[in-house]
């Protein structure tokens, strides 16, 4: 899972040049989106003489707004004007946990038309962990760099190998926002985490002053009382088992939503509950939302999303159900897609297909 060596240094000498730098992220940020970002941020930081900005396409859960550098992100659904000066007066731009120009909505636009415009004046470096499929990445070229492990667990980790290449991370804003995306992306190292080098890096990052205890009580005691009530909500009324081949599915109307003071954020984690039940090996969630502005030039006209999250256990891949149904993708065990329509046309596509893909024993 070493990332190439060559890769390594051409990275690293991109990032010694910079000197105006914007960070991109996919849309709806994580914790590894938001951990893989703001770790590179705060690695490149350590030079003054580096200007170095994060840029999302909206907004991102609460329970992340404690991480170091949050206050300062640019969210381009609020700021679209501040974004676009910063993408133009750009001389690298780096992309971290995803490596499709879509998942940044109209933002990826903004990026491929400033791009093509400055041609060999800015340097591209997309960092992500997600199977890349190459009608819908960048086109390579000399003055573009993808650091692209779908072996990784998380983009976060794959930071950490550009930044540090076997030194130790000098910043603990970027340490902890770095273990913040590894842990996350893990469930806590629950799944996709079976790496010794993980755990290699954890333990550097811990001896570099990161809190461990403190990260995960901000992601995971930091719960509302409507996202409780949420959670008991989806596994007392909306859980459907499939015992014939060991599959959950769980969907929420934006109404249901609406009824518990829904927040961006709080049905993370809720996918992987069915999954402690002893006979479901998958588990998908899905949940209504409303079409963004960045959202609108791929919606196809729908005013609504539904957001796909899938997750399954040992051997069971869930990514290619992802990619061939909901246009999505992902690790094997940990993956997710959209549908732009009605709910109930994104529950008929799974129960139309969830046989073709899900194992019977």
């Amino acid at each position: 899972m070493a990332i190439d060596k060559t890769l390594i240094n051409k990275a690293q000498a991109i990032l010694d040049a910079a000197r105006n730098v914007v960070i991109l992220t996919h849309m709806s940020p994580d914790g590894d989106a938001m951990g893989s970002a703001l770790g590179m941020k705060h690695a490149l930081c350590m030079s003054p003489a580096k200007q170095v900005s994060v840029v999302v396409p909206n907004g991102f859960p609460d329970f992340l707004a404690w991480m170091p550098g949050a206050d300062e992100i640019i969210i381009y659904e609020k700021d679209a004007a501040k974004a676009n000066e910063l993408l133009e007066e750009a001389d690298t731009i780096i992309c971290t946990d995803f490596n499709e120009p879509k998942r940044i909505g109209a933002l990826g636009q903004k990026m491929l038309d400033m791009v093509s415009a400055k041609g060999d004046a800015v340097n591209v470096m997309m960092i992500d962990h997600h199977l890349m499929m190459p009608e819908r990445t960048l086109q390579d070229a000399a003055n573009i760099v993808k650091i692209v492990e779908a072996a990784s667990p998380s983009a976060s980790q794959l930071v950490y190998e550009v930044v540090s290449a076997g030194s130790e991370i000098k910043s603990l804003d970027a340490a902890t926002c770095i273990y913040t995306g590894m842990m996350t992306d893990t469930g806590n190292f629950a799944f996709n985490s079976n790496h010794p080098e993980l755990y290699e890096i954890v333990a550097k990052l811990v001896a570099a002053g990161v809190d461990k205890d403190a990260v995960y009580n901000h992601i995971f005691n930091a719960w509302s009382e409507g996202r409780m009530r949420l959670v008991g909500y989806c596994l007392d009324r909306k859980m459907r088992i499939f015992p014939e081949r060991h599959a959950s599915l769980i969907a929420l109307s934006g109404k249901e939503l609406y009824r518990f003071n829904f927040k961006s954020g709080d049905a993370e984690g809720i996918v992987n509950m069915p999954l402690s039940i002893k006979e479901v090996n998958y588990s998908c969630l899905m949940r209504e939302d409303k079409v963004t502005e960045a959202e609108k030039a791929f919606a196809n006209g729908s005013k609504k999303k539904i957001k796909i999250s899938m997750r399954s256990q040992g051997d069971r891949p869930v990514n290619m159900f992802c990619h061939d149904i909901f246009n999505g993708g992902g690790h094997k065990n940990a993956s997710g897609g959209e549908y732009y329509g009605p709910l109930e046309e994104a529950v008929k596509l799974f129960l139309d297909n969830y046989e073709k893909y899900f194992l019977a024993d």
